[in-house]
């Protein structure tokens, strides 16, 4: 089975790596972290790179398609390209995953349009505001054959369920073992219901500095412009449909 993680420019590295890890150990698993072309990709670290295996051209139909989140998430949810490859292969895959931010980015494509999905805690409004039910309260979201899971460290949780998923409970109970994958944080704010308002606005604080530059400013502000004018244009289809003609 070939598994498609999408890297870009920006992604967060556990978003990808932690499913990734769980997601090799697949029986017959091909792994092909896919992009507009193969070559170096940065993380938002500015410091992390990874390769690029596989173009989208070389990669049409995947049997499992991965998009991790990241702070440029925005700006790759403008991607046509990125957007287009996405409504194709999803048709011929058997499942459709995201990690932390990257379901922005299903969302963008339109694989979750009127569907229940969850994101970081920090995206939940961009969810909404793409025509999503946005979940803040599960780790992993399934609906039908696309699942999405909450910020970073739940793509773990998120391989593990897949993996569950395609090769059976005993399999994933293997890799779980395997990676000695038995959380017990030193700190129980992992979550927004857990964390003080102290806590909230620390971390706040890291993720800003990242968020508003300019680009993703801009890109965050053009996307959800984008899905403005998209539900106008919908809304003004509908009623059109219903205006009975007007006698002469």
């Amino acid at each position: 089975m070939q598994i498609a993680i999408v890297v870009y420019p920006g992604f967060t590295a556990l978003d990808f790596i932690g499913p990734y890890e769980v997601l090799r150990w697949l029986p017959d698993a091909e792994v092909s972290f896919v992009w507009h072309e193969p070559g170096p990709i940065t993380a938002d670290s500015g410091v992390l790179v990874v390769g690029a295996t596989h173009s989208f051209d070389e990669t049409p139909s995947p049997g499992v398609i991965l998009v991790p989140g990241g702070m440029t998430t925005m700006e790759h949810a403008r991607d046509e390209k990125v957007l287009d490859w996405l409504r194709r292969a999803h048709e011929t895959a058997t499942w459709t995953a995201s990690v932390c931010s990257g379901s922005v980015i299903l969302a963008a494509a339109g694989l979750l349009e009127g569907k229940r999905a969850t994101s970081h805690w920090a995206a939940l409004s961009a969810l909404k505001a793409l025509g999503v039910k946005p979940v803040g309260d599960e780790r992993i979201v399934h609906e039908g054959d696309v699942v999405t899971c909450a910020g970073v460290s739940a793509g773990i949780d998120l391989g593990l369920w897949l993996a569950g998923q395609i090769a059976g409970e005993g399999r994933a109970k293997a890799i779980q073992l395997s990676m000695e994958y038995d959380p017990q944080p030193p700190f129980d704010s992992g979550h927004m219901s857990k964390a003080s308002a102290s806590t909230k606005a620390t971390a706040t604080a890291l993720m800003s500095k990242d968020l508003v530059k300019p680009r993703q400013l801009k890109a965050a502000t053009g996307l959800l412009w984008d899905a403005a004018i998209r539900r106008a244009r919908s809304k003004g289809r509908r009623n059109r449909r219903f205006v009975e003609p007007q006698p002469r």
